[in-house]
């Protein structure tokens, strides 16, 4: 899906609010559903946090009942205070902080690994668990379709070639990926 650049903008400026809420009074800014309502739909999303181009929390839900916006905020605050990969983000960090959001389309199934476009699919693999892959995964870590599959396996918790063996259950998906980094922020 589309987002206008003013509706990219109130997603990554609610994103840093949600965030500075935890250091300083501060309220997320009211959406008018009315004026964009694009940001009303039930949509998975993600929220990347980078410093200095490094990963430093990446929190999303791949399916929601809450609005685009609401998931963001949400989105937000996990990956600053709730990625069990990191320690919860300090106040020094969040002025050096680059906020990215991803926002997914719907899944659509696969029958052939061949389907899977590099740089325009990310994966979810439903098999015995949950994984997914964003598709900026495969692109910033220069994979290759074989190296994104064996990725996907290991997020699963499977061994790495377990997509050799038969056909997974992977359904594709694509993103509209937006950051503040893109806006010169």
């Amino acid at each position: 899906m589309e987002l206008s650049t003013e509706e990219k903008e109130i997603l990554l400026k609610a994103a840093r609010e949600a965030i500075l809420q935890e250091f300083s009074r501060c309220d997320v800014t009211k959406i008018d559903y009315k004026a964009f309502p694009k940001l009303k739909l039930e949509l998975g999303a993600f929220v990347t946090l980078h410093i200095d181009n490094q990963l430093r929390g990446c929190i999303g839900y791949i399916f929601t009942d809450k609005s685009l916006f609401e998931t963001i905020v949400e989105a937000a605050k996990h990956s600053a205070f709730g990625d069990p990969r990191f320690p919860e983000l300090s106040r020094e960090e969040f002025d050096k902080v680059n906020i990215e959001i991803s926002v997914l389309s719907k899944f659509e199934p696969i029958k052939s690994y061949e389907e899977i476009e590099i740089g325009k699919h990310g994966l979810l693999l439903e098999e015995g668990g949950r994984a997914v892959l964003l598709p900026q995964v495969a692109t910033e870590q220069n994979y290759n379709r074989a190296q994104f599959l064996t990725a996907l396996c290991h997020k699963a918790g499977l061994y790495g070639k377990y997509w050799k063996e038969r056909m997974l259950n992977i359904k594709v998906f694509t993103a509209n990926v937006f950051s503040e980094e893109e806006k010169g922020d």
